[in-house]
């Protein structure tokens, strides 16, 4: 997978292109309603199959929610429709009060500010995790361009500052190849951070990692939150555990139970179809 394919995947942007309105500048966000995401009676159907069926959530901002709930129970195109992959046969999605994520395309839901982090991370394996995040900061860089550039002050210590973060400051120089697999995830997530996203969708960001990683990441997706708004799919019930907070419960593309994690685990319903007790 070449530079270009790299940073479209983790990014969501042609880095040799700006968006369709000829400029790089992000669409304003309003959360004055404290609501940065919106989904109403989404519905999405493949050959007569429902994957979603009036889906509705509320994701506020600054929030860290997680989404649980058996295989094919919607998750992942429920993120596939607020990312654009997915277009909805019915219903609204809306990013923030006024962005109509239904009317835009990929790249363009990118820049407004929605980072995407799949389940395998998606890095630079032959250069440095500095260069990485350097390679990731800003979108409207292009590739050849950002290899060559010396950069800014400021943009070294942001740079310093995301490795700190997401604790590879003692990797910075380390291909990225080597890195651990807990490490390669941190530092794709580093990569999103580059973009300044107002909201993260993360999907079982912990598959594959050491107790210790996971923890690790438990730690840091609490210290985002707040800053940035997060949606963690996962299946970890003890990861969730430690996030706390608020948990959604997908059953059929529809939300079976919400709540936290206590209330939703003692879901009979949620019992009989996910927890199997």
């Amino acid at each position: 997978m070449g530079s270009r394919d790299v940073l479209r995947r983790i990014i969501g942007i042609d880095p040799d292109a700006p968006d369709r309105f000829g400029h790089t500048s992000r669409r304003e966000l309003d959360i004055s309603h404290h609501v940065i995401l919106y989904l109403d009676e989404i519905t999405v159907s493949f050959d007569g199959f429902k994957a979603l069926n009036k889906l509705n959530l509320a994701i506020d901002a600054g929030e860290l929610r997680c989404i649980i709930g058996p295989n094919g129970a919607g998750k992942t195109t429920m993120m596939d429709v607020i990312t654009g992959k997915t277009r909805p046969d019915k219903g609204s999605a809306f990013f923030g009060q006024t962005i109509d994520l239904t009317r835009l395309t990929e790249p363009e839901i990118a820049h407004a500010g929605i980072g995407r982090k799949f389940q395998k991370p998606t890095i630079f394996e032959q250069h440095s995790a500095f260069e990485n995040l350097e390679l990731a900061m800003k979108a409207d860089k292009r590739v050849r361009r950002s290899l060559v550039a010396t950069l800014e002050d400021a943009d070294h210590d942001r740079i310093a500052d995301t490795l700190r973060l997401i604790r590879l400051d003692q990797q910075a120089d380390r291909p990225a190849g080597l890195l651990s697999h807990g490490q390669k995830q941190w530092l794709e997530i580093g990569m999103l951070l580059m973009q300044e996203p107002k909201l993260l969708l993360l999907d079982e960001p912990v598959a594959g990692m050491t107790d210790d990683e996971t923890m690790r990441t438990a730690e840091l997706f609490v210290s985002l939150a707040g800053q940035h708004s997060l949606v963690v799919v996962e299946h970890d019930m003890a990861f969730v555990e430690k996030l706390g907070g608020k948990v959604t419960v997908l059953h059929e593309g529809s939300v079976l139970a919400e709540g936290d994690l206590a209330t939703v685990q003692n879901d009979q319903r949620v019992i009989e179809v996910y927890l199997g007790r």
